[in-house]
């Protein structure tokens, strides 16, 4: 049977015919070089079968990409790692903290704000001279969920009270701008209501330019659940002990010590770490 002829089935439940092209795009686009992104695609094309979810075609490929090219393999579980930030949603509000404090804004998590009719606790608060920014962060652990027309709804609600009080974050001033984050995608029902009612949405791979991915590129901040070479059992752990970027890992040796991870586990993941995100 030939690979183009394939179903394979998607996160969402829905079907579509194998696209070897796009994996090798993939591929490419994570930083493996061509003859490397070629040579995968022909390898898992030709053991697909009828069926498969694109998770087992991810999972294979990544298996063979991280026996080549470690750091490529990293970029290529982009995705997939900002899902592994859980389970609570957290990390991932502190990721989203991160990449505006990239982008060159002051930050301040979990703040409890005044509406004008009620207090709300908001996940993220970025400031600088000449803007406020309040951010909702919804964190989803499966790739398959979209955050709906509800979410959107409530949030529209919520920063609807926040809009009309004055914050003294930076300075005095009002609320320039609300997003919702999320690490997914959105409905199209959401998105159609967004667009109408001005709320900022922001996902994985939506709006088509300056989306979650692109950001991510963009500071090259990436999430400690991108490393290779530490299990999910340590990155969990980390995690809880507030270490959730890439590059933190380097200074904190003496708690890697402690936790039990030996010299040479610490060499190497100091070595992947700088490799990945050498910022």
């Amino acid at each position: 049977m030939s690979p183009s002829t394939i179903t394979v089935v998607k996160a969402d439940g829905t079907s579509e015919n194998f696209d070897q092209s796009k994996l090798q795009e993939s591929l490419k686009n994570s930083g493996a070089d061509d003859s490397t992104s070629f040579e995968i695609a022909e390898h898992v094309s030709h053991e697909l079968v009828s069926g498969m979810t694109t998770a087992d075609i991810y999972r294979h490929a990544f298996s063979v990409l991280r026996s080549k090219q470690r750091n490529a393999a990293a970029r290529y579980s982009l995705r997939r790692s900002l899902s592994a930030l859980g389970p609570t949603g957290f990390p991932f509000e502190k990721f989203v903290g991160e990449l505006l404090k990239r982008k060159g804004y002051t930050v301040l998590l979990d703040q409890i704000v005044q509406g004008k009719c009620i207090d709300h606790e908001m996940d993220v608060v970025a400031w600088d001279m000449n803007r406020l920014i309040m951010v909702e962060a919804k964190y989803h652990h499966e790739l398959a969920y979209k955050s709906d027309i509800k979410v959107a709804l409530y949030v529209k609600a919520r920063f609807d009270d926040l809009f009309q009080t004055e914050f003294s974050f930076g300075h005095t001033r009002k609320l320039n701008e609300a997003w919702l984050i999320t690490n997914t995608k959105f409905t199209d029902k959401a998105l159609r209501y967004a667009e109408c009612a001005g709320v900022k949405l922001l996902g994985w791979n939506y709006p088509a330019t300056g989306n979650l991915h692109d950001l991510i590129e963009e500071t090259g901040v990436h999430p400690i659940t991108c490393l290779t070479t530490i299990s999910d059992g340590q990155k969990r752990m980390l995690m809880e002990h507030g270490i959730v970027l890439c590059e933190s890992i380097r200074t904190e040796k003496q708690k890697l010590l402690s936790f039990g991870f030996d010299e040479h586990l610490i060499a190497q993941v100091e070595a992947e770490s700088n490799a990945l995100c050498p910022s």
